[in-house]
């Protein structure tokens, strides 16, 4: 009698809802509608659209605005329906410059700020406290009141600002708690209780209210989750990118951290483990295992009549080593290390095969992802590509 075959489990990875195209240029910026089977776009080709869901499956736009120059990002706020763009020309459309129908069929334009001199690059809108904040080109960052129209103030940085984040805690508390990460500069400013730290060069930004944890992308295909709230001083850095980050997001109710890249990876990382933090690089002339002199070593290699070796450092102790101490290569995840990464040979037998459990999965998404937008109510992710395409997934088979 012949055995029966089982079919194998599927592994668990975000399921492709739907896609929507016809985008003349790249989306700047697009947001899933919470409640709601709906989309919201801002594109480089000009446009806002409101995308609903029809019977058919597929989206059709409700709402398709064009303004005069390429829409660079937006700001929407479901509760009050308030739709803020930044454009190409650094004109703000700001709230309540475009309302949303509740049907979200219709869009009523207000009110324009002229508040930058270049291209907006964030625009986000704070309910709490009614405020429109906005970061341009232009290195300036400005605040205005949303109710009154004015401007409240203005801040000049060295470097135009790719990102903005609000600390949700310390919004009531003081009103100029603000983070601001500078693209291209090796600096970010962030503004807690009028204390300036210094963070490093970042592209995407994602704050754990919670665990009071700030999730920091870079450039250089890194995360850093810094310890804010809990005052440890703590920077645990997750390596599991091979390109820029572009967009992060946090499931609170999972302690998940969704990332995403321009390699097209999405990467779901486990936060409900004890991660360490990756030790600091030691400064050394010769191998702290053989002792064999580095190639600048000019004194030891002349006394011990032996060639300069390269110095390479273990990415679990932080020793200074040579090529023949730190041949072997391992994960070591609980350090943020999902691929392998140099050890020395007294490290790699320390690490055993339940410290290689890997507390992050890896999915392609198919296109080089520009823009990510988590939705948590209905666990639905949304990224943008340079292929002009939105894509939507669902997240609960991974994020759950």
């Amino acid at each position: 009698m012949a055995a029966e075959i089982q079919p194998q489990p599927q592994a668990r990875k975000p399921c492709l809802l739907s896609t929507i195209e016809g985008f003349q240029e790249v989306v700047s910026t697009a947001v899933i509608i919470p409640k709601e089977d709906g989309v919201i776009s801002v594109s480089e080709d000009r446009t806002i659209r409101v995308w609903l869901k029809r019977d058919s499956g597929q989206y059709w736009p409700s709402v398709h605005h064009t303004m005069s120059s390429s829409c660079s990002c937006m700001s929407f706020n479901p509760e009050t329906r308030r739709l803020s763009v930044g454009m190409d020309t650094g004109s703000i459309c700001v709230s309540p410059e475009f309302i949303l129908s509740e049907d979200y069929n219709k869009m009523t334009p207000a009110r324009t700020y002229h508040a930058h001199q270049g291209r907006v690059t964030v625009v986000l809108f704070v309910l709490e406290m009614e405020w429109l904040l906005s970061t341009g080109q232009d290195k300036n960052f400005t605040w205005h009141c949303s109710e009154s129209g004015q401007q409240l103030g203005t801040y000049r940085t060295t470097a135009w600002v790719s990102g903005l984040q609000t600390l949700a805690e310390f919004k009531v508390i003081n009103k100029n708690c603000l983070l601001l990460t500078h693209f291209g500069s090796p600096t970010c400013l962030l503004f807690v209780c009028g204390l300036c730290f210094v963070l490093g060069n970042v592209t995407a930004l994602c704050w754990d209210p919670v665990q009071r944890v700030l999730f920091s992308g870079s450039s250089d295909h890194s995360i850093i989750m810094w310890d804010i709230g809990g005052r440890k001083g703590t920077a645990i850095e997750l390596q599991g990118h091979n390109d820029k980050i572009q967009g992060l997001c946090y499931a609170s109710h999972t302690r998940q951290l969704i990332s995403c890249s321009s390699d097209g990876g999405i990467v779901i990382w486990n936060m409900d483990v004890t991660r360490q933090e990756t030790p600091e690089w030691l400064d050394s002339d010769s191998c702290q295992k053989c002792e064999q002199p580095f190639f600048w070593n000019f004194k030891q290699m002349w006394d011990s009549k032996k060639i300069g070796l390269r110095q390479h450092h273990c990415r679990k102790c932080g020793q200074a080593v040579c090529g023949k101490c730190s041949s072997k290569r391992s994960t070591i995840p609980l350090m943020g290390f999902e691929f392998e990464v140099r050890v020395c040979d007294s490290c790699h037998e320390s690490i055993t095969d339940e410290d290689r459990a890997p507390t992050a999965t890896f999915h392609d998404s198919k296109h080089s992802i520009v823009y990510m937008h988590y939705e948590p109510t209905a666990g639905n992710l949304l990224t943008s590509g340079t292929d002009k395409v939105i894509k939507l997934w669902d997240m609960t088979p991974v994020v759950s």
